[in-house]
């Protein structure tokens, strides 16, 4: 990451999230059509690895990008 990257912190209330919802729920994505299509293409990334599975669950201290743009997953 560059100086000018910038990481959100998303709290998500809980102690894990599923991948799918996390994209609708951080405002990475408007729907859960645009998740599976961008999840199911390899267009979304968990800590710097391609991730495929929308199942995936999120933990505190996860990194998701999507289109350059990068969140870390809080409780």
């Amino acid at each position: 990451m560059t100086h000018s990257d910038q990481v959100d912190d998303v709290p998500i209330g809980g102690e894990v999230i599923r991948l799918g919802q996390f994209l609708k729920y951080a405002g990475l994505l408007d729907s859960g059509g645009d998740a599976k299509e961008m999840i199911i293409d390899g267009y979304v990334q968990v800590n710097g690895d391609i991730e495929r599975r929308r199942g995936r669950q999120l933990r505190d201290g996860d990194l998701v990008t999507v289109d350059g743009r990068t969140v870390r997953v809080r409780p």
